[in-house]
């Protein structure tokens, strides 16, 4: 295992914190060969509140993970999401030496990391620099440019910014514990690796990640994104409701959500009614479903609608053949995805990470309640192999461009050496002659 390319995904959430060990199977999918989690106390909404207790759960769940699957962990990519996050779009450019000369990996990697170096708002740091459409000498439409020929190159970038302290918090809790992080990676980004596929975001797909604390929307059209956002609210608003709407414990409220709630409550029977255990020798209390249900819809309709309002803002909610994907832990609420569609009006399915996952002894990893994780090992992969073509492209170059000119110019020199030392041969052999 030790020459084997693995990847650990570290998905620090507001409900708990995930941590995976993957590595690709013969065919290309990801094998889950650990899984730990550990409840999270030290986020909230997305963000580090407490180092000391965040840093134990992280502790806990690579621990977990790593034990299951034989190997010391030290590397992992991270999740970040939040309310403080911002996406916007900026057009940038850069002007070439030559127009004769084809645009080449390099100029796209310099437009790129110049937007990196752009202003942004104090407080706040770009995590992400994604490409839309290129322009070259002013011709626009290109998605590669590589190859063209011209002087200009131009192109409108998705920037995604977060907040500072919030990454320092988690660089923080992470390397406390010893590991060391390989990427940062926005949250909607990564489960959009594991529960999309190519077809959907060519069409045109809006994925919505509800989570504990927090609703992660990504965009897509024509395989590019095109849209994020995240709004402050989750699955834990809703136990919330329901603890202080029924007046019980956050335990008791948490399973009631998931055992019992529907998100339609015209599907709850009227007369069903659950028995939960009094508090301190206290007589049981019972709950009527139908109520339950109730308290759920309520708080999902607001949740729909801020994410129905991100898709209009976006100016692509007509043009998403691919409708709408939810996933995330709040994915798995009974008669969700009919509420979606009856409130949006666009076809909506549960996103699995099935897609993407081989054959593995791990089957809690193919619920969508893990699809961040999933999708955090499938970036590391991702960015694993970018990095292997970059480098063997540059080999590619390096050994070819020197190694075709030394034996020619050698070969010239030894040619010259030897004509000489003929001429000089024949002169002394014509000089002989003469006496």
């Amino acid at each position: 295992m030790e020459h084997e390319k693995i990847v650990v995904g570290l998905d620090i959430g507001t409900t708990k914190i995930c941590a995976i060990v993957g590595r690709k199977n013969e065919f290309g999918k990801l094998e889950v060969l650990g899984m730990g989690k550990a409840e999270s106390e030290g986020v909230v909404k997305g963000i580090v509140f407490n180092i000391d207790k965040t840093v134990h759960a992280i502790e806990k769940a690579i621990k977990e993970a790593g034990d299951q699957a034989g190997i010391d962990i030290g590397v992992v990519n991270v999740g970040i999401a939040g309310q403080h996050i911002r996406s916007f779009i900026q057009h940038g450019g850069i002007t070439r030496s030559s127009k004769e000369d084809e645009i080449t990996i390099d100029d796209v990697e310099r437009l790129t990391q110049d937007m990196y170096r752009m202003v942004v708002p104090p407080g706040s740091q770009i995590i992400h620099v994604m490409p839309q459409d290129y322009m070259v000498d002013y011709e626009d439409g290109i998605k590669e440019p590589v190859g063209m020929s011209g002087v200009r190159l131009e192109a409108d970038f998705h920037i995604i910014t977060a907040q500072t302290n919030a990454i320092n918090n988690i660089n923080k809790c992470v390397r406390r514990k010893g590991l060391e992080i390989e990427d940062l990676i926005l949250e909607p980004l990564a489960s959009s690796l594991a529960v999309l596929n190519d077809e959907e975001k060519e069409a045109g797909v809006c994925l919505i990640d509800i989570g504990g604390g927090t609703t992660d929307i990504a965009i897509f059209y024509d395989n590019i994104i095109r849209h994020t956002a995240v709004i402050p609210f989750g699955g834990n608003i809703i136990t919330n409701d329901i603890k202080q709407g029924l007046m019980v414990l956050p335990q008791q409220a948490e399973q009631l959500k998931t055992r019992f709630g529907r998100a339609i409550a015209e599907e709850a029977s009227p007369n069903e009614i659950v028995s939960i255990p009094g508090i301190r020798n206290r007589a049981a209390k019972e709950i009527s479903v139908k109520n339950l249900s109730n308290i759920i819809q309520a708080r999902m309709e607001e949740i729909i609608e801020m994410a129905h309002a991100e898709i209009i803002a976006s100016g692509f909610e007509n043009r998403l053949a691919g409708g709408i994907v939810i996933t995330g832990g709040g994915s798995q609420l009974s008669n969700l995805k009919q509420l979606v569609e009856y409130m949006t009006g666009m076809d909506t399915r549960i996103g699995y990470p099935n897609e993407h996952l081989g054959k593995t002894k791990i089957e809690a990893a193919k619920s969508p309640m893990y699809a961040t994780a999933v999708g955090l090992v499938l970036s590391g992969f991702r960015s694993l192999d970018e990095r292997e073509s970059r480098y063997k492209e540059a080999r590619e170059v390096v050994r070819v461009a020197p190694k075709a000119k030394k034996p020619v110019a050698s070969r010239n020199f030894f040619n010259d050496i030897l004509n000489k030392t003929k001429s000089l041969l024949i002169d002394d052999l014509d000089g002989k002659n003469e006496y």
